[in-house]
């Protein structure tokens, strides 16, 4: 025909969500009084809909993603040229449309078309306009796919750009600075998890992708800032599941001169205040059970809670005493059905960790700040000044998985390099997931480190509750997938 396929630009008055906002409130007879030089519109769109009346008529849905709009297409209405290219229009093609807004006589608001632009064509078919996308793995894969015909989809992470967007907010509101850290680096640290790794040709030098900011962070509150934050990636090379993907969005922010209950308090007005301002209330739907954000927040020990959630075990009970030695910790993680108890040594804190995971961790739906961590699985955490085996540690459990870890932060250099000699031991009994030392890390907390609370929160973990989703790849826009046609 002599037309670019795919033309460079389109110039556009309105997008179509935008003239449906702007012209939705105007019935028929509020347009029919307007000029029609007043009603005049160059709208762009994808074809979702094409339903023929004859052979000189029909009428077309047009969408942006967020809005559908109807064209009404006569063959009198618009050039020749125009309606030749309309006869070769299929579902899912783009063009873009000049006309007059009215409403039909069935009160749809609509343009009537006087000229057609072809914009770029679907050279495959569109998913069923009913069904949508039902295979899972398409839509985790093909997530444009899944966009073009779910609202639903979209709405997803509309909510997830908001709540990220009021975090930035609530953080800036209160003096925090949000800083970048690298994303490559030397020495992983800042967290118990298996890194990627990668190669620097020109240094010829092995990195790893980060699996945690903290230590960063923490350089920076020994620099003078007293309150730092960072949204951004970690990478760790572990398994996949609906709470976990290889790569994922952490915010992680830090405060000087506070402790982990300044943190706790923070994270409450955090999330009542996002729940209120995307939502309009602190109770969220999550699968059968609703959950509520409104302050405050249930704490229990990590003891507590094993003991609370430990007393319908076949094998009866979890009782204080069955957490007070190690020999009973062994004994009470084989009747949690944990195999292999010998491979955790003589740490009874890991012990008691596994015991709360298999027994507690699904029940916490409530948002429950875990507390007292045992200090041998918190090589980052000051302890109690009441009791050096005790963490003053916190993690924060909504909808039955953890969304939040915080502490208060060892500060004192000696200490943190016995507790990274610890962590090399560990690593060298076979424990890939232990820390490496980090001697510049020790150098900068030699120079002092003022008393200071960290925390990390999932994003992923947390978009999960507010848009509930069960699964974490229904909140990240392009999730890891194998290869197409790899078997496992």
């Amino acid at each position: 025909m002599g037309l670019p396929a795919y033309p460079n630009r389109f110039a556009l008055t309105h997008l179509v969500s935008r003239a449906v906002e702007e012209w939705s409130p105007k019935d028929a007879a509020t347009l029919e009084a307007m000029p029609e030089e007043k009603r005049k519109v160059r709208v762009p769109g994808r074809i979702l809909a094409l339903r023929r009346m004859g052979k000189k008529a029909a009428f077309l849905d047009l969408s942006d993603g967020l809005s559908r709009l109807q064209a009404y297409v006569r063959t009198d209405a618009v050039p020749e040229a125009d309606w030749k290219i309309f006869e070769t229009l299929d579902l899912g093609d783009h063009i873009g449309v000049d006309g007059v807004v009215f409403r039909t006589k069935t009160g749809e608001l609509s343009i009537k078309v006087h000229g057609l632009t072809f914009l770029s064509k679907s050279l495959r078919p569109m998913p069923d306009k009913w069904h949508g996308v039902t295979d899972v793995e398409i839509r985790y894969r093909q997530r444009y796919l899944d966009l073009i015909v779910s609202p639903e989809t979209r709405r997803t992470f509309e909510v997830r750009a908001k709540l990220v967007g009021y975090i930035r907010r609530f953080l800036d509101a209160r003096g925090f600075l949000e800083v970048e850290t690298p994303m490559m680096q030397i020495i992983p640290g800042g967290a118990a998890a298996r890194p990627f790794v990668t190669h620097h040709n020109t240094l010829d030098l092995p990195l790893y992708l980060r699996i945690a900011p903290e230590l960063y962070l923490k350089r920076l509150i020994t620099g003078g800032f007293p309150k730092v934050y960072e949204i951004n990636r970690n990478f760790r090379n572990e398994g996949i599941s609906t709470q976990h993907n290889p790569e994922f969005t952490m915010l992680e922010f830090y405060t000087a001169y506070a402790d982990a209950r300044d943190q706790m308090a923070l994270t409450e007005e955090m999330f009542a205040g996002a729940a209120l301002e995307i939502h309009g209330t602190t109770e969220l739907p999550w699968g059968e059970n609703k959950i509520s954000l409104a302050a405050p927040f249930q704490r229990l020990t990590m003891k507590e809670a094993a003991i609370e959630y430990g007393k319908n075990l076949r094998s009866g009970p979890i009782t204080e005493e069955d957490l007070s030695t190690l020999p009973a910790l062994r004994k009470t993680a084989g009747r949690c059905g944990i195999e292999d108890v010998e491979r955790f040594g003589d740490v009874s804190g890991k012990l008691l960790a596994e015991i709360f995971e298999a027994v507690a961790e699904e029940h916490l739906i409530q948002p429950t700040f875990i507390i007292d961590y045992p200090a041998e699985i918190s090589p980052l955490s000051k302890t109690r000044p009441d009791d050096p085996g005790i963490a003053d540690r916190f993690e924060l459990f909504i909808g039955g998985m953890e969304v939040a870890n915080g502490f208060s932060e060892l500060n004192d250099p000696d200490e943190q390099a016995d507790k990274f000699r610890a962590q090399v031991a560990e690593r060298e009994k076979g424990d890939d997931e232990a820390m490496l030392f980090d001697e510049d890390y020790i150098e900068a907390l030699s120079y002092g480190m003022p008393p200071a609370a960290g925390e990390g929160i999932g994003i992923d973990r947390l978009a999960m509750l507010f848009t509930n989703s069960l699964s974490i790849r229904d909140v990240i826009l392009f999730p890891l997938m194998r290869p197409r046609g790899e078997r496992r």
